[in-house]
């Protein structure tokens, strides 16, 4: 995760003993000379007190407990001291050999050493010079005691500058190890507190997203897990309200949508109602009228009008009958009774009582399953959606006349397919010829008695089974199919 907390933890105490660390060496490399020199004009004064004592009472004798302390002195404060009497004739040393020191007391005494006067006084001078022959700068004192006598002091700045480039190094290698030890100590500690964080992040993603099923696990007693208990609570109660406002918000929008449904079915139940009724209620009343005032006095005119006549009503009733069966099919008020039952010989019954229409119809049909296949489904609905199929073949019969029955199995499935010759339907047409009362020839249609409601109470029942269904077209023909569970 970019910028995670962990990373940040981490980049904080990293960065922060980095810092620590840098600042200690720019302090160490900028200030520890000069505090070293400053530190170092106080030794000098201490010395030459000391050393001011020791000259009060002469120069010590070799191996005496003043010259012992003098020298313990010395030693401990890294400084050369030479006492020199002021005629020359004798002198005191913490060296070994004594030559440089005189020679630069001399240089000092004679104004031949150039360098920074630190401090001064009436009887002393502390200056920072530079040897020009072995280059080394030192830190000295020199000076002139009351008595006469002459000293000089020194110190060698290198020793402080080779401790101070040493100490750096040495403060780098630690401060690496520090800078790595304080990334996995803010990684160990990090960890303990953006795991239970990222956890309650990943719940409340997936709470945003309606799953209520995650919980907060890790427990404790600390501020963290305090608040994972506060989500799980949370969750428990979105999780139930949310339950209650789905399912009272799907009551609503199904309550919405079935008044919709209804209104709008109305409203188009309505206009193709009268749509449809419209010729032959013209014709019932146009042929009636005509019998009324007795048009036609020879018999056989008046049976064609008496035929004319119910043949309308008949029609007026099968659709009316269609439609109060699509009316209960779409508004789900059909029970349904899911039986397992042999489709092979609920198609031979269609055939069987369809013979008449076959005979008139000069039609061949074939039919050649001879097993019997078992389905799971309303037998009277499908007895329906395959006299609707058988009956629309009938009605569109061409070239060869032939209505040829499939029944194609799988492990689950049976595909039940009803083919005749004749004209394919139009491509543009395939789409709504599920709709109620649409009509591809409506001359043709009207030929035959159709009304258009044939092939929507198939739309109806399958969708009501769940299950496919539909059309396909060939050179020589069409075929309209639909599925069936045999499990």
């Amino acid at each position: 995760m970019k910028h995670s907390l962990k990373a940040q933890m981490i980049a904080a105490f990293a960065g922060l003993v980095a810092v620590m660390i840098a600042v200690f060496l720019i302090v160490n490399i900028g200030f520890l000379e000069r505090y070293y020199v400053s530190n170092k004009e106080h030794e000098f004064e201490d010395m030459y007190q000391a050393l001011e004592e020791v000259d009060q009472k002469g120069i010590p004798q070799e191996g005496s407990e003043e010259l012992e302390n003098m020298n313990r002195l010395a030693e401990k404060k890294n400084i050369s001291v030479l006492l020199v009497k002021s005629d020359w004739q004798g002198y005191y040393t913490t060296e070994y050999d004594a030559a440089f020191l005189l020679n630069w007391l001399r240089g000092c005494l004679f104004g031949k050493i150039d360098g920074e006067v630190l401090s001064q006084s009436d009887n002393y001078q502390i200056l920072k010079s530079r040897n020009p022959m072995s280059k080394t700068e030192y830190i000295g004192m020199w000076g002139v005691f009351d008595s006469g006598d002459m000293f000089i002091m020194q110190s060698p700045l290198e020793s402080i500058r080779d401790s101070v480039t040493l100490f750096n190094e040495f403060i780098a290698v630690v401060g690496g190890c520090l800078i790595l030890l304080s990334v996995l100590v803010a990684w160990f500690f990090s960890r303990r507190i953006t795991e239970p964080l990222t956890e309650l992040a990943t719940l409340s993603t997936k709470m945003a997203d309606l799953d209520f099923e995650a919980r907060y696990t890790r427990g404790g007693s600390n501020e963290i897990a305090v608040l994972g208990n506060n989500f799980n609570q949370m969750s428990e109660k979105l999780e139930s309200t949310i339950s209650d406002l789905k399912k009272a918000n799907y009551e609503l929008r199904r309550d919405i949508e079935q008044k919709e449904r209804i209104a709008s079915m109305q409203s188009e139940f309505l206009a193709n109602v009268s749509h449809e009724l419209k010729t032959p209620i013209a014709l019932i009343q146009g042929y009636a009228e005509g019998l009324k005032e007795g048009i036609s006095d020879d018999q056989e005119s008046r049976e064609f009008y008496c035929a004319v006549i119910m043949d309308e009503a008949g029609k007026m009733n099968r659709m009316v009958k269609n439609l109060l069966t699509l009316n209960q099919l779409e508004f789900g008020e059909d029970d349904m009774e899911f039986d397992r039952f042999d489709v092979v010989d609920l198609i031979r019954g269609v055939i069987g009582s369809s013979e008449i229409l076959i005979g008139q119809k000069e039609a061949k049909v074939i039919f050649r399953q001879e097993e019997p296949v078992y389905v799971w489904a309303d037998e009277f609905k499908v007895e329906q959606v395959v006299r609707n199929y058988f009956n629309n073949a009938l009605n569109h019969l061409e070239g060869d006349h032939v209505i040829e029955i499939k029944i194609q199995t799988t492990e689950s499935l049976a595909r039940i397919s009803v083919f005749n010759t004749g004209k394919p339907i139009p491509e543009e047409d395939i789409p709504h010829i599920w709709e109620k009362f649409y009509k591809v020839d409506k001359a043709r249609t009207r030929e035959y008695g159709g009304n258009g409601i044939g092939l929507s109470i198939v739309k109806a029942i399958m969708e009501s089974f769940q299950k496919d269904y539909g059309v396909q077209n060939y050179d020589n023909g069409v075929e309209f199919w639909f599925e069936l569970d045999m499990k």
